[in-house]
């Protein structure tokens, strides 16, 4: 796809309907820890349909209108990012709009389809390029030769995370099918419900629990050239793999089991330390519970680890175990002990950028999220993705498609030589 095939239309802000909140937004120390990550890139694949020959497919003017409304609850994404006066990152609430961009391509719904995964070339065709980096939401509607559009949306994540993110695609798109009938769950922006307490205090057994920073390098071990892939698992697959696994969760099953074959695949040293990482939501964890529509980051990084031969040739089970136990030992109080300890440490806010160790692997859970719940009145999209390539290292999950239907996709990013192998095993395993 050449990036040649994408002209951009007409470039605008949109702001919010009516008169918002114009103060600083304070940040916790959770948003704090993640000015480096920038905008999160993803991308929605909507196919023409009956409904959308029938009903100006994909509407502009409603689809603005419907914003400019959602922006009123959602005010803080038509901010910008500042510093306030103690040169603390804030999102300072001016209400100059989200970016909205239109654009036209010379391809087809059938053109991107079939490899519709996050690489260089996805995000440079279908995200706004964001310009200031202060704005905090942009969105490009791409409308499809013979019909079909692909929304590329790109939203920092200082600003929020996944769920909140969705939280924000699935109003906007209630508001624009629905008009005033929409059903609308307001966010709650209180962000001290997160902030450090005085003085912060790290409990000790916290420190052993999460893991507040990742080390990236540029070419760990020498292991070439990355590749990512998508591994689809069916709902079966996924129930006997559970079952396997001793009736845990589906993202303990999954993560174990592609945790156990990536380090065979890797042949690593068998006394090196093997670590999963993986952000989890906190807003039930504390007490009292956050608000279910808490609008932030509310994500601390836990982790699992174990000498590669052990998690390597032990049982499928035993894996999702060490997985479930840390999970399971999330409290008030680690969760209070990582913001103090955020509150505390200098991070470093440049971007980062690099691979994670092969000894590492970081999953990013999408499971039971709304991802495919962003219906604005001509169908739900077909497919729903990252834009941007991740690191090697990284692993995403998210639901199958727009059904239901209880599979899950597997996202992949990791040196390309032992890629294949992975897939082998993988599959072999299921």
């Amino acid at each position: 796809m050449d990036s040649e095939v994408v002209h951009v239309v007409e470039s605008s802000l949109v702001v919010p309907s009516e008169p918002t909140p114009s103060e600083g937004l304070s940040l916790s120390p959770l948003d704090l820890v993640l000015p480096s990550r920038g905008h999160t890139p993803t991308v929605y694949l909507y196919s023409p349909s009956d409904v959308a020959a029938a009903d100006g497919f994909f509407d502009v003017a409603r689809l603005k209108e419907a914003m400019a409304k959602t922006l009123v609850a959602f005010y803080p994404l038509a901010g910008r990012l500042g510093v306030n006066n103690d040169g603390r990152v804030e999102i300072t609430c001016t209400g100059e709009g989200a970016l909205f961009v239109v654009a036209h391509a010379d391809l087809s719904v059938g053109d991107i389809e079939d490899d519709f995964r996050p690489s260089p070339e996805l995000r440079r065709l279908f995200v706004p390029c964001i310009e200031p980096a202060s704005i905090i939401l942009a969105i490009q509607v791409t409308f499809l030769k013979f019909g079909g559009v692909v929304l590329g949306t790109a939203l920092h994540h200082t600003a929020s995370d996944a769920s909140s993110a969705f939280h924000f695609f699935q109003t906007w798109s209630a508001l624009c099918k629905y008009g005033d009938r929409a059903t609308v769950e307001l966010p709650c922006h209180d962000r001290t419900l997160l902030r450090a307490r005085s003085p912060p205090t790290v409990h000790p057994d916290a420190l052993s629990r999460f893991y507040p920073k990742l080390t990236f390098s540029d070419d760990p071990l020498g292991s070439g050239p990355l590749a990512i892939e998508v591994f689809a698992i069916s709902k079966d697959q996924v129930a006997s793999l559970k079952r396997l696994c001793g009736g845990t969760s589906t993202f303990c099953a999954i993560g174990a089991l592609v945790w156990q074959c990536a380090l065979v695949v890797r042949r690593l040293p068998p006394d090196a330390e093997a670590r999963l990482t993986f952000p989890a939501n906190v807003r039930r964890r504390v007490r009292p519970p956050l608000p279910s529509h808490y609008f932030g980051n509310a994500l601390v990084r836990l982790g699992a680890t174990g000498a590669v031969r052990d998690v390597a040739s032990e049982a499928l089970a035993s894996v999702a175990g060490r997985i479930k136990d840390a999970v399971d030992r999330v409290d008030d109080e680690l969760v209070r002990s990582a913001v103090d300890y955020y509150e505390m440490t200098e991070m470093d806010s440049r971007p980062v950028k690099g691979t994670l160790p092969e000894t590492d692997l970081q999953i990013i859970s999408w499971l039971g999220m709304p991802m495919y719940d962003v219906d604005f009145g001509w169908g739900k999209p077909a497919v729903m993705s990252r834009a941007d390539s991740v690191r090697g290292g990284l692993v995403y999950l998210t639901s199958d498609g727009p059904t239901g239907g209880g599979g899950v996709r597997v996202l992949m990013c990791m040196e390309a030589a032992n890629m294949k192998e992975l897939e082998r095993l993988l599959y072999a395993k299921l």
